[in-house]
């Protein structure tokens, strides 16, 4: 591991600001559509309701509102977006955010047990269980991590401390009860190890530290774990061995991504090489094996879970939202460990794809699981209700996702740059402002649906210095431009990095230019699913087709490598602005409607016959599908 005065040090969003462009779009849209609409529902499901029925005087005949004892997570979760938007938000709008903001601040003072301890379910005056009664299903301290990273954005995005001091008095009950000769147990959902490691960072208490290494050591430990493992077996709570001895990743897809980030997190601070080696080797195994080409995570619906290696079945994709945020994290933390931008290919794959597609374009609605194809007759709704939409929803029983979602959005700005002693290490690309510590500049581009970067200084030091910029796995070295003081190159891609060390002025201009043909993608002979079938992309961006857009049943289409190399872009104004591709493509619809006919010989086909005709065919990337009527898609399509 490298010397902590060389690791990579995330630049935070009061740094960074994006400006312009899709992400901007997206934040925007989160501040004015779907913060506002999370709030509202916040308050109509009865989770605000729910604390404040903790209050002496509060009115107790209504009781708990909903099924789960985790349900405080969703507040906190909205709550932490809503800081950060609150940093740069101004006008009405941040008058209405700052309220609630106050107002459950406020609530969360008064109602905070005399010894820190803090949920609503358990504090309960009608409830049976005891608080720590139920570790594997309570989810207590999954609970308890979401509220200490809004206190944490809270003192940092705006020096209040309220949240904060909440916080410490609950982590200093946490560690008395779960620290160092305390009793050996875990929660059943990770997430708390993360936030220990960050209070940890905020206040310098090295016992938030040996917490949080506690928590990832005894998982899978045996009686050390302290988990009863009911309804699924131990591989769910990864809990049957230790996480470094874990040869792949296993169980509910969300607990195995954010245990993961949170020894990553253990691993940097402690300069645990084995246990970073173990995640490289994890991350490296899922990557290869368990990832779908949207970077979805979990293909099982019955419980959430990752599945088998190759197991990536198209329709029952799970690929939970809240899975491709905890994605996100743990690959952004393997990057800032290693500075290995693979992490960051994957981590843009999740962003553009599996993550972007969860909400609605106008940001009311959401997906909890992402299938990668849906036909005519498809029946399978988001999430575990039988009843609602068939396709994106307002909220949910278990309502995690949209939340999330609003955090994650809110902290975009957060995962473009980095920076390590003389160098600024751009990692993302956005129309947006990055203030390092010496170098700061303005970067302008229309990525991802452009791949032109440009960035020009704004304030630099008086001595050479190192910018350094990230050329995705997926840009053809040999064809990646770069330009430095009006001289263009074909620069050496070492790695996945270009970069340009010299002693920079004011208004100097660094142009990056990455091709951006259309790609077809086959997929690995084992994986079963998907044999036969191409998918598309261009830049990050993977593309789907929709049956409003193509001319026949797209079960009927294939598609050939040469037709998608040739597709034409198109910036399509009925997506506002979204770049679509248009390519044509043959129908072959089956010789046979037996559904497993008797082949004849070696060059038998019956599974279509040949290409009767040809269709004009229109796929839009795979984040907008969803937005119109109800019909089939396809990720995946026949190939020719």
């Amino acid at each position: 591991m490298r010397h902590p005065s060389e690791r990579l040090r995330p630049l935070p969003g009061s740094q960074v600001e994006i400006l312009g462009g899709l992400l901007a779009d997206w934040q925007r849209r989160n501040r004015e559509a779907t913060l506002p609409h999370t709030v509202e529902q916040l308050r109509e499901a009865g989770n605000v309701d729910n604390l404040r029925r903790l209050l002496p005087a509060a009115d107790d005949t209504v009781g708990f509102r909903g099924r789960y004892p985790f349900l405080d997570t969703d507040v906190y979760k909205t709550l932490e977006g809503l800081v950060y938007e609150l940093g740069h938000v101004d006008g009405g709008l941040a008058g209405e955010l700052r309220g609630f903001y106050d107002e459950i601040v406020g609530l969360l003072e008064r109602v905070q047990a005399p010894d820190g301890y803090l949920n609503s379910f358990y504090q309960d005056p009608d409830q049976p269980k005891e608080p720590w009664s139920d570790l594997a299903w309570g989810h207590e301290l999954y609970t308890f991590g979401h509220l200490a990273q809004a206190a944490i954005a809270a003192h940092r995005r705006l020096g209040d401390r309220r949240l904060l001091d909440v916080v410490v008095r609950f982590a200093d009950l946490v560690v008395k009860r779960f620290g160092p000769g305390g009793e050996e147990a875990v929660c059943g959902h990770p997430e708390v190890e993360m936030a220990l490691v960050e209070l940890y960072r905020e206040t310098g208490d090295d016992a938030y530290l040996v917490q949080a290494g506690l928590f990832v050591d005894r998982r899978g430990q045996g009686r050390r774990s302290g988990l009863r493992h009911s309804v699924f077996p131990p591989s769910y709570f990864q809990d049957e061995v230790p996480l470094r001895e874990l040869p792949s990743v296993t169980g509910h897809a969300v607990r195995m991504a954010y245990l993961a980030a949170g020894a990553a997190d253990v691993a940097m601070e402690n300069g645990d090489d084995s246990l970073l080696d173990a995640l490289r080797r994890l991350w490296a195994d899922m990557v290869a094996t368990k990832l779908y080409v949207t970077g979805g995570l979990g293909s099982r619906h019955s419980d959430e879970a990752v599945g088998d290696r190759y197991e990536l079945p198209s329709e029952r994709s799970y690929s939970e939202t809240c899975a491709a945020i905890a994605t996100m994290q743990w690959g952004w933390r393997m990057f800032l460990a290693t500075g290995d931008a693979t992490y960051l290919d994957t981590f843009e794959t999740v962003l553009y794809n599996a993550f972007a597609v969860g909400p609605s374009a106008d940001g009311r609605a959401f997906f909890y699981d992402n299938p990668l194809q849906r036909r005519a007759d498809h029946e399978q709704r988001s999430g575990a209700e039988a009843e609602g939409e068939l396709l994106r929803r307002p909220w949910f029983g278990c309502p995690c996702c949209p939340p999330n979602i609003v955090r994650w959005m809110s902290q975009l700005g957060e995962h473009l740059a980095a920076e390590r002693a003389d160098e600024l290490v751009v990692a993302g690309y956005a129309s947006a402002r990055i203030d390092g510590e010496e170098l700061a500049v303005d970067m302008a581009t229309g990525y991802p649906w452009d791949g032109e970067v440009r960035l020009t200084v704004r304030e630099a030091p008086e001595r050479p210095y190192t910018l350094t910029l990230r050329v995705p796995g997926w840009a053809d070295a040999d064809e990646v431009r770069l330009t430095v003081g009006g001289e263009t190159s074909v620069p050496e891609v070492t790695d996945g990095w270009v970069s340009a060390r010299r002693v920079w002025q004011v208004g100097d201009e660094v142009v990056l230019r990455l091709p951006m043909p259309v790609r077809a993608h086959g997929s690995h002979p084992y994986l079963d699913a998907t044999r036969g079938a191409v998918a598309v992309a261009r830049g990050p961006l993977v593309y789907c087709v929709e049956q409003q857009d193509c001319g026949a049943d797209i079960d009927d289409v294939t598609l050939d490598v040469e037709r998608i190399a040739a597709a034409r872009t198109r910036v399509d104004a009925d997506f506002e602005s979204v770049v679509v591709l248009e390519t044509e493509a043959d129908v072959s619809p089956p010789s046979s409607a037996e559904l497993y006919p008797v082949l004849t010989g070696a060059a038998s086909r019956p599974a279509s016959a040949d290409a009767a005709s040809t269709t004009g065919l229109t796929l839009v990337p795979y984040f907008v599908w969803g937005n119109r009527e109800v019909g089939p898609m396809r990720v995946w399509i026949r190939r020719a």
